[in-house]
């Protein structure tokens, strides 16, 4: 037997955001009853004995289900798995989705952490992003939930928006360490192609993302962040002591973990698999009894794995001990890279670690990208 993370994927919305790529669906509702059972389904077939260390309920938008559609999930994953006593369980809601009973009802079934998905504290951003609920709504759902019981919960935020300015982000910040919250996820904004934003930016109605302004955005974080004591542990997440997430640090130290639903993504015995993004397609097989065709399939062999190792390692603070790369000399083998990117001012190399500097954290991928395995037939 051995551990793993298991994330459940809902991935329906009230409604889309302006900026949104992920895979959700609006106006499908009424197909919640069906997708719940097929996700059961999923899970039955797709338990062998393993143990579950943490619960991750993503979307979409999880609390657009009702709390006894969440229990009875749950219940499904505690008959078919070994679900450790502390494991961490964590559903994602949206303010505005949310009230007393529920978060009090998802308490009480043993959902131990929440993350709301707050992504500003300014309304005409909110309004600009094409969020449901306020900057006043937010603040209610944080009280609603410490209320509820919750003693670890997560907002999450997005900077660098479309002529957002360095005090506005400074204000929004202000505003989230107020209110207490035990984690804090923070990402800068990336338009994806075709997303609504994306096309009102180019059509030249909002202005460009400033990527000048957003590093400034994030630096700004880290030193607001640091002075009230949240400890900086991974590019984009900030945790008081010991709040870090559980189950993303496993996707980080490349633990294994199992992705259930539409679009999932699981990482199980050297393999990547992703199920189906067509919720259409996914309905149909569960319903019929058999299992949708794999979107993706691939084998990770053993350069592409010791490079994903060191990607993701990277992206924690700490960085990577090299204790923690047996079978190779990883001084030797990366000599290129890291003197290129110490002589950059982007890595940092000594006391058997590696990490991104401060400056690494902002020009990440610039470092990433170097570990990749060379393509069959470069030289």
């Amino acid at each position: 037997m051995h551990d793993i993370a298991l994330y459940l994927h809902i991935p329906f919305c009230r409604r889309r955001c302006q900026y949104c790529s992920f895979v959700s669906f609006q106006g499908r509702e009424t197909d919640v009853p069906a997708y719940v059972a097929a996700l059961e389904e999923e899970l039955r077939r797709r338990a062998g004995g393993q143990r579950v260390s943490s619960i991750y309920f993503g979307g979409g938008t999880p609390s657009l289900l009702s709390a006894g559609q969440i229990a009875g999930i749950l219940t499904t994953v505690r008959t078919a798995f070994a679900v450790a006593g502390e494991a961490e369980i964590t559903i994602e809601a949206n303010p505005g989705t949310v009230d007393r009973a529920y978060l009090s009802a998802l308490r009480a079934m043993g959902i131990n952490r929440l993350s709301l998905g707050v992504q500003s504290l300014d309304d005409h951003e909110l309004a600009l992003l094409g969020r449901i609920h306020t900057a006043t709504g937010a603040r209610e759902a944080v009280r609603l939930a410490r209320d509820a019981g919750f003693d670890n919960i997560n907002l999450d935020l997005i900077y660098g928006l479309p002529g957002q300015t360095l005090s506005a982000w400074r204000n929004t910040l202000r505003r989230a360490i107020e209110m207490g919250p035990e984690h804090l996820s923070l990402y800068a904004l990336t338009l994806e192609e075709d997303t609504p934003m994306w096309r009102t930016v180019r059509e030249q109605q909002l202005p460009a993302v400033d990527p000048d302004r957003s590093a400034d955005q994030y630096q700004a974080a880290e030193d607001m962040l640091a002075e009230q004591g949240y400890r900086h542990y991974e590019i984009s997440n900030w945790a008081r002591p010991g709040r870090e997430c559980r189950h993303n640090l496993g996707y980080w130290l490349c633990r294994p973990y199992l992705g259930v639903g539409v679009a999932a993504h699981s990482f199980l015995d050297g393999r990547r698999l992703a199920n189906t993004g067509s919720l259409d397609a996914y309905l149909a097989a569960y319903s019929g009894g058999h299992e949708p065709a794999l979107e993706m399939d691939e084998h990770i062999g053993p350069d592409l794995e010791i490079a994903e190792r060191i990607i993701l390692g990277l992206r924690l603070c700490e960085g990577i001990s090299l204790e923690d790369m047996p079978g190779i000399d990883f001084g030797q083998r990366y000599r290129r890279q890291i003197a290129e990117m110490e002589g950059a001012g982007l890595l940092e190399y000594g006391d058997g670690r590696i990490r991104l500097t401060r400056r690494g954290r902002l020009l990440s991928n610039e470092v990433f990208w170097r570990f990749l395995p060379e393509p069959a037939g470069a030289h």
